[in-house]
């Protein structure tokens, strides 16, 4: 007899019914990446930084797949597809926004370049998934980045970038984009616990070569440092990462992306509160702009 594939063996994983709740769950966890990387990043370099936060997450996921004996794929591709999303998803993604953020880019210019990353989502859905994007839909994208624009138009002005800032942003953009398509398309049915541990394994191991390669493993151990780093392992890293693939198998890629317009309105509320940062009426309006968009992508028709 031979082994299950993964779509049979997903059958394994728990059910995650799809529960309203959800989506707000997902765009507060990955909100919450961009406050706590800023509060990590002063005491380790952005490539350390990563590997400490995939490492951790990809040792809880192994440990709780070998206690619950979960399913692992049951072929090399089905390894490869895994491993492509682990690259994409997790180590290009986080690479390029973590590099850019401290080549100088704002936070603000980061969010709105990878804010756009619903756009491409919708233009690849579309074209090589066969996901029908209606008219109101593309509107509703339309608005969503106008919305993003208004969230951060005033930091755009004080925040110089290099173009080698601009193009780790653009990496970054390139990573979300590609590794969600790839994910809805090759790994839809995957094993949240091996599946996860496979792609954040992936993802450590580029991490570390780079942190290695251009930083020397530098880490300066302090209680923010640890905080972050175990923040973002378990919460980000384990959490939102699962949440999108939970959404991503229950919903078309497109909707599921247009989710993405909430996070930096979110985002710049927590910094507001968290950070004190301010947050203006534009930003205010731009809020409310984004969260009418995706209102008018992902109601059902």
């Amino acid at each position: 007899m031979t082994a299950p594939s993964i779509a049979k063996a997903s059958t394994a994983t728990p059910s995650l019914p799809m529960l309203p709740a959800l989506p707000t769950l997902f765009v507060l966890t990955w909100s919450t990446g961009y406050i706590v990387g800023k509060i990590g990043l002063p005491y380790a370099g952005p490539f350390t930084l990563l590997f400490l936060r995939f490492g951790v997450a990809a040792l809880i996921l192994l440990a709780v797949a070998l206690t619950t004996r979960a399913p692992w794929p049951a072929t090399r591709r089905e390894f490869g597809h895994l491993a492509v999303v682990g690259l994409l998803l997790q180590a290009l993604q986080f690479a390029g926004l973590y590099s850019a953020l401290k080549l100088g880019v704002s936070a603000g210019v980061s969010a709105l370049v990878v804010g756009t990353m619903p756009v491409f989502t919708a233009l690849g859905a579309a074209l090589f998934l066969g996901e029908k994007t209606s008219t109101r839909q593309w509107i509703g994208l339309a608005g969503g980045l106008c919305g993003v624009a208004l969230v951060v138009a005033d930091k755009v002005g004080t925040g110089g970038a290099s173009l080698a800032g601009i193009g780790s942003c653009l990496l970054a953009l390139a990573g979300i984009t590609l590794g969600t398509l790839y994910q809805k398309r090759y790994c839809a049915a995957m094993d949240l616990r091996t599946g996860g541990f496979v792609q954040l394994f992936v993802a450590s191991m580029v991490a570390c070569g780079l942190s290695l390669g251009f930083e020397g493993f530098a880490v300066e151990w302090t209680p923010r440092l640890l905080f972050a780093s175990t923040w973002l392992s378990t919460v980000n890293s384990i959490g939102s990462i699962s949440l999108l693939f939970v959404l991503m198998r229950k919903g078309e890629a497109s909707k599921v992306a247009s989710l993405f317009y909430l996070i930096p309105g979110v985002t710049a509320c927590m910094g507001y509160v968290l950070l004190g940062e301010t947050l203006r009426p534009m930003a205010l309006a731009g809020f409310l702009v984004t969260g009418g968009a995706v209102y008018v992508c992902t109601r059902n028709r």
